[in-house]
């Protein structure tokens, strides 16, 4: 750590001061041997555990063949074929087609490009506690100050509305008061005219994993397609199996025009994604997207390994994500009946959040106890995240692959530190 700070920039932060060694499943070892279960999967990475061993072959066995050539100078059929296989498995109907680059911030980027190039507007609309990336025009999108701090001026023709934060709403029907904002806001502040897309995490992921209401979402799909604007879903951290379905639009009933999407698709490997309807995605003219290690071969390799196996028994891994965040669910739901420092428990499938509060009655944040709390499990060798824009929430982000005794190992742990908080209060 010493030799870190003295050789990397200040900017990245580290939730533990631990060194990986190793990593398998759900298990992280350290230099020093120790061994910790990973409730974090490298922020929703490693849905399938770590080096899971048929992407790993897929990797070794493209490895031997070429590294690179970049698509754009010699392309290659992994690219493609993982192109064909994100058109039939994203939300969706109709034709659609499929760009691939390194990040969940590059994917941002180049989906707030196509929708411009297709509407021939500006003006793009997005959330409060959201977060879609650091890079230029994804941070201007992200709401969280640590990440936008000394970094302005931002992107123009960024808008920010309320999201439906249900248990900080104003009024007791968060869907409906967040959507009359959003409508106010483009109808009488920048015009309809203007308004080129509409952005939306259907779970917040930094902002606190924080699920929209499915009323909003579906009002918000219409309201874009009434108005000709493009709805772009960031799945990049909802995807895969994190809520329960391959990808959380599936549990709201609607279909984005564009979908971003990255961490789970490449199990570790830097890939992402746009994908959305064909007469969208061909908007940019050939060369105004693209760049040089967008879709690496490897990457490709890692991916289409990734969806083989969430394909493989009839989505099978997709039905035991289910289950496994109905089991956390009850668990949470349980520890809130006992801790008054727990405000609220919430997420989709076994995205879930805890958030950590002073007082029920007033809400007053507490970040102190998450950040006590996260301590404790690291240092009983169990890694979890906190979250939030208050930094308050504690996110669970166990992977889909997970041993029912490492769960409730884990769990335990976690229960234990709850009721530490509780007798320290």
């Amino acid at each position: 750590m010493e030799a870190r700070r003295a050789h990397v920039a200040r900017g990245p932060f580290h939730s533990t001061p631990v060194f990986v060694a190793r990593a398998s499943g759900a298990v992280v070892e350290d230099v020093d041997g120790n061994r910790l279960l990973d409730f974090a999967s490298g922020i929703a990475v490693t849905n399938l555990g770590h080096a899971p061993e048929d992407v790993v072959r897929a990797i070794q066995g493209q490895a031997e063949r070429f590294l690179h050539t970049s698509f754009n100078v010699v392309p290659y059929e992994g690219y493609v074929a993982l192109a064909e296989r994100l058109n039939r498995l994203a939300p969706g109907r109709g034709p659609k087609k499929t760009f691939l680059a390194n990040s969940g911030a590059e994917a941002v980027e180049n989906a707030v490009k196509i929708a411009r190039a297709h509407t021939r507007r500006q003006g793009v609309v997005c959330f409060d506690h959201a977060f879609h990336g650091r890079t230029f025009m994804a941070m201007s999108l992200t709401s969280k100050a640590v990440y936008r701090h000394g970094f302005a001026p931002y992107c123009g023709e960024v808008y920010r509305t309320p999201f439906p934060y249900a248990y900080r709403s104003p009024e007791p029907d968060a869907g409906a008061w967040a959507f009359r904002a959003f409508r106010d806001l483009v109808q009488n502040h920048m015009g309809p005219d203007n308004l080129a897309a509409v952005i939306l995490e259907p779970v917040l992921g930094e902002g606190g994993f924080v699920d929209a209401p499915k009323q909003f979402v579906k009002d918000l799909a219409s309201f874009c397609a009434d108005h000709g604007a493009v709805f772009i879903a960031d799945e990049i951290q909802t995807g895969f199996g994190r809520t329960g379905t391959l990808f959380a639009c599936e549990q709201y009933g609607v279909e984005p025009d564009l979908v971003t999407l990255a961490k789970g698709l490449g199990s570790g490997l830097p890939i992402s994604a746009v994908t959305g309807r064909a007469e969208i995605m061909d908007a940019p003219i050939e060369g105004a997207i693209g760049g040089t290690y967008g879709g690496n071969p490897v990457a490709c390799a890692a991916a289409l390994a990734v969806l083989d196996r969430f394909e493989a028994d009839g989505f099978a891994l997709v039905g035991k994500a289910k289950r496994l965040g109905e089991r956390i669910g009850e668990r949470l739901m349980a520890w809130k009946e006992r801790h008054p420092r727990i405000g609220d428990v919430r997420g989709l499938g076994p995205m879930r959040g805890i958030e950590l509060v002073k007082d029920p009655s007033t809400k007053e944040p507490d970040k102190a106890a998450a950040g006590a709390l996260a301590r404790f499990c690291m240092q009983r060798g169990l890694v979890i995240l906190t979250a939030g824009t208050y930094g308050n929430v504690i996110r669970l982000l166990v992977p889909l692959t997970i041993e029912e005794d490492e769960l409730e190992e884990g769990l335990g742990v976690i229960e234990a530190g709850l009721d530490e908080i509780g007798r320290s209060a």
